[in-house]
């Protein structure tokens, strides 16, 4: 078990030995690691890995999940998570209950689902040597995870406020960029606000937007957000929460494998609510390349039907 200290709005250290000895007297063997620095759950995940481990168990938020799943890419030992950050995007995802200030409980109810998931195989997606589990964004949401990242402990006990007013604030002043987006060879021009690349179906936690994304199917799902500034992010938010998003010209939906974006001038890209650079980027899916465990409380519709 990996924790992160400084994710989330409490240090839970408590908590956690709790769920430790639950998880023992239900027959699990489980070490209790702590990050020191970023970087170091990548290099937990991978040692544990390398030991034979049979889970990696992250108690932290979506940036310690995603250090994890840098380590365990291409190897037998899966992922799983207590989520006790500020996101916890990958673990709304999963329907996993959440650690809260006003309910801590959710801890041991989220311990439950671990004893019984079982364990999946599924696509990650790479940014260069930087591999991402639930999405990467280029333009305007990664602008405001550039300005937000890292925060505080007291800002994150605000929740999403924080990044709700960021969001508002760079949206009103952030122009949209000429791009040429690639994929798999087509070739899609405009300007853009926002290009979304998405492995999961939710999208910060509470737009289900990829409806027909699957974990396992080796296909990356792929949104297109054109316009010239505030209007036109007011617009998508608008149909993207009335469910017509689809249907408008000014947003493009396609299922790629490679994605090669360029821009007029650089602009952020973030993974997983990270920010790992600027344009041109050039994404992939990587098929089957890491195993999870997944809980009873996961939606079906997340992968693709057995055959």
């Amino acid at each position: 078990m990996i924790y992160n200290p400084t994710a989330g709005p409490r240090d839970v250290r408590r908590a956690l030995k709790h769920v430790c000895s639950y998880l023992r007297r239900r027959g699990w063997s489980v070490e209790l690691q702590l990050t020191k620095k970023p970087g170091d759950a990548i290099i937990l995940a991978r040692a544990a890995a390398q030991a034979g481990c049979d889970v990696v168990v992250v108690a932290g938020g979506d940036g310690t999940v995603n250090e994890a799943v840098n380590g365990l890419v291409g190897t037998r030992t899966a992922l799983s998570v207590l989520p006790v950050g500020t996101g916890n995007m990958w673990a709304k995802q999963l329907g996993i209950p959440t650690y809260t200030l006003t309910n801590p409980l959710r801890l041991r109810e989220a311990a439950v689902g671990l004893t019984e998931g079982i364990i999946r195989p599924v696509d990650v997606g790479q940014v260069d040597d930087r591999y991402f589990l639930c999405w990467a964004g280029i333009g305007l949401d990664a602008q405001v995870t550039t300005e937000m990242e890292p925060r505080q402990r007291r800002t994150k006990r605000l929740g999403v406020l924080p990044y709700a007013i960021a969001a508002v604030l760079v949206a009103r002043d952030f122009q949209g960029v000429r791009t040429r987006v690639s994929l798999d060879g087509s070739i899609v021009r405009g300007r853009t606000l926002l290009i979304l690349v998405s492995n999961i179906q939710q999208y910060i936690g509470i737009l289900h937007i990829a409806h027909e994304a699957r974990m396992d199917d080796g296909l990356l799902d792929v949104f297109i957000f054109k316009g010239l500034g505030f209007q036109y992010a007011v617009r998508h938010l608008l149909k993207i929460i009335s469910r017509r998003y689809l249907q408008d010209p000014q947003i493009v939906h396609r299922q790629a494998r490679h994605i090669e974006v360029w821009t007029e001038w650089a602009i952020p890209v973030q993974v997983d609510g990270d920010p790992i650079g600027t344009t041109p980027v050039t994404l992939k899916v990587v098929p089957s390349a890491l195993r999870v465990l997944v809980p009873p409380s996961a939606p079906s519709g997340l992968f693709a039907p057995a055959v």
